[in-house]
């Protein structure tokens, strides 16, 4: 598995090993082996699936208790999937990385708790899965604007005035007023 650091630190793209042939592929996406032999002893407790249509933007979101880690990718279609650092002990606290993530590129993304997270649909729909470290929490979960000013994310709505929201997305607070961690 290839590693790419991202600019924040702790949040890296995983690249597997893919083995294609005229049939198609095969890749592993999580062994507990090799993910501690890169450094990150993590094990998860539940595994999510979700699709969204072209110009769904989910989140910001996160876990004030019970903070999850997530390994995340794209079983079909295309996202922009984007961490924002919410340590206020962290060097890049309130700082931003993007990634896109594809069926095609089979990038995956790790997200270490004391993140937010959220993504972007590209393609006419996406099947979003994703490993969480910790069990959803709903009394402790929290959002932050995905269009916050202060967090000025370039999420490419490719000529679109807005993405498709649920009003829970679309009401969450700003990160100025947003909980965050030690």
């Amino acid at each position: 598995m290839r590693v790419i650091e991202t600019p924040l630190r702790d949040v890296l793209i995983l690249e597997p090993q893919v083995y294609g042939d005229a049939r198609g592929f095969f890749f592993e996406s999580w062994n507990r082996k090799t993910f501690r032999n890169l450094g990150l002893d993590v094990d998860f407790v539940q595994d999510n699936h979700s699709r969204s249509q072209r110009g769904v933007l989910r989140g910001l979101h996160y876990q004030i208790q019970q903070p999850q880690g997530k390994l995340v990718r794209v079983a079909s279609g295309e996202v922009f999937d984007v961490a924002v650092d919410l340590r206020r002990s962290s060097p890049s606290f309130g700082q931003w990385t993007g990634v896109l993530l594809s069926a095609e590129n089979h990038r995956m993304l790790w997200i270490p708790p004391g993140f937010a997270h959220g993504f972007l649909v590209l393609s006419e729909y996406a099947d979003f899965l994703y490993k969480a470290s910790d069990y959803y929490a709903s009394e402790h979960e929290r959002a932050i604007r995905w269009n916050d000013p202060d967090l000025a994310i370039a999420w490419p709505l490719a000529g679109a005035s807005a993405p498709i929201l649920s009003n829970k997305d679309a009401t969450a607070p700003f990160f100025r007023d947003a909980e965050t961690f030690p």
